[in-house]
């Protein structure tokens, strides 16, 4: 007679070894671990479009900045020594509200940025970041000089001469204090700051490390 085959021992269950996995080994890549995230390419991808957007948003700043501004009045006279140009107020703070008025709008245009970059790509980033803070530069001074250009006159004393003596005009526009260019990126940085550390996504928690399985006795 034939011994009966013995059956071959059955695999145990493991479940129990697949319910916790160790991190993952250094040099390995996020995809092989299932890790979300875009990757470097796609993130200089989006910076770049946020700067381009920051960019284009500055040419709305300078029209804001001109419409809004108000303006320096001036008079001009033709005396024995030739024209002269003076202020109609000598009083006026016109000139301490066009450096305001630009200070405030690039505060709001900061803000705003800020604002949507979050909600556009929430995990942030270094590019990010830096995008907010080059595009908010170059969008002020983009809009800094679209305002001098579509402003007044700049020779105020041909100006003076076409609308005659003793008649009223606008003084050129002008950003008398240039640290008022740094109002967008850092009002964007700050924001950002702000909203990433109250809204932006937390860092798991490291799983937790059971012992070695052991197999119960047969």
């Amino acid at each position: 007679m034939t011994a009966p085959l013995t059956p071959p021992p059955q695999p145990h269950d493991q479940s129990s070894h697949q319910a916790w996995q160790g991190p993952p080994p250094a040099g390995a890549s996020a995809a092989e671990y299932g890790q979300d995230g875009p990757g470097t390419g796609t993130e200089l991808l989006r910076a770049a479009v946020i700067v381009l957007a920051l960019v284009v948003g500055g040419v709305l700043l300078g029209l804001l900045w001109l419409w809004l501004t108000p303006h320096v009045p001036l008079v001009g006279d033709d005396s024995d020594k030739g024209w002269v140009v003076y202020l109609q107020d000598t009083e006026g703070e016109q000139a301490v509200g066009v450096d305001g008025t630009f200070t405030l709008l690039a505060l709001a245009f900061g803000a705003v940025s800020a604002v949507a970059a979050f909600l556009w790509q929430r995990r942030g980033g270094v590019p990010l970041v830096v995008a907010l803070g080059v595009g908010g530069l170059l969008g002020s001074l983009l809009a800094w000089r679209l305002g001098v250009w579509l402003g007044p006159e700049h020779d105020v004393i041909a100006h003076a001469k076409a609308v005659g003596k003793g008649v009223t005009f606008q003084a050129p526009l002008k950003l008398g204090a240039r640290g008022a260019l740094l109002a967008w990126p850092l009002a964007a940085l700050l924001v950002h700051l702000g909203l990433t550390a109250l809204f932006g996504p937390r860092d798991p928690e490291p799983p937790y490390q059971d012992g070695p399985y052991a197999a119960p006795p047969a």
